[in-house]
């Protein structure tokens, strides 16, 4: 077995993922009328209104922590853009043209960098008009916030459904966030680059 994340990352990714649930569902709640009973899940409109901004602020700090610590691996490479060149080729089965990946993927890649994007949105509008603490302001300027709130919030919720459908979509990834270690068969089939820096590390 090969460690993949240490026990604060999981701790802090499983953290991330809680706080998303909470504030995307209290969220949709104000989304759309038909969506308004989602609020019950929080005590009703006035607590779901109360909590959304607190858990999203939160979801947001916790992700910069994260996002510290995996930039570097994330910066995309002209490795990545020829992966995603091929990538049709790997979504019908064939993955023989697929250049190797380092310890993420341009998928992966793309999916970290949309939601760093999507959640910088997300902080800065909804402070624009959040009203318990910020009563004043220019009304056009809250109308637009709200927009590009809602827009980053869809961006948002598409990027964790890819992450999901990917994590479930290639076997033994799920484990690495739930006890940190993969194989070293999975390691070497989906992240050969990485297999072999993490082979390469002179042990202590």
């Amino acid at each position: 077995m090969l460690q993949r994340y240490p026990d604060a990352q999981r701790m802090n990714h499983w953290l991330i993922a809680l706080l998303f649930f909470g504030a995307g569902l209290s969220g949709l709640a104000f989304f759309h009328p038909s969506l308004f009973f989602l609020s019950n899940l929080f005590g009703g409109g006035p607590w779901a209104r109360i909590l959304h901004p607190y858990m999203g602020l939160l979801m947001v700090l916790a992700f910069a922590v994260l996002a510290l610590q995996l930039w570097k691996e994330n910066r995309w490479t002209r490795t990545d853009t020829e992966w995603v060149r091929h990538s049709k080729d790997m979504l019908a089965g064939d993955k023989s043209n697929m250049p190797p990946a380092g310890k993420y993927n341009a998928g992966q890649k793309g999916v970290f960098w949309v939601m760093v994007v999507c959640l910088t949105v997300l902080l800065v509008t909804g402070f624009m008009f959040w009203h318990a603490w910020f009563p004043e302001g220019n009304i056009l300027m809250r109308r637009i916030a709200v927009l590009l709130h809602a827009a980053a919030a869809t961006g948002l919720i598409l990027g964790v459904i890819v992450h999901i459908y990917a994590a479930i979509w290639v076997k033994g990834t799920i484990r690495a966030m739930t006890r940190g270690t993969v194989t070293e068969t999975w390691a070497k089939h989906n992240h050969p680059l990485w297999y072999k820096e993490v082979k390469e590390r002179p042990r202590a």
